[in-house]
């Protein structure tokens, strides 16, 4: 058996491993979203120099 230490500092590892993920998968999405958005504005006509 496994005692209350051991116990407690799975726990913790699991939520830095759980914390870590949705962090990623944050990252991932919004680079997604950065990379869809900037198709789109470019699709649109939309370019950074005014100029063109």
């Amino acid at each position: 058996m496994a005692g209350p230490t051991a116990m407690s500092s799975d726990l913790i590892e699991h939520l830095l491993l759980h914390r870590a993920i949705e962090v990623s998968i944050v990252i991932v999405a919004l680079a997604a979203l950065t990379l869809g958005m900037s198709v789109i504005w470019r699709k649109a006509g939309h370019t950074r120099n005014p100029e063109d």
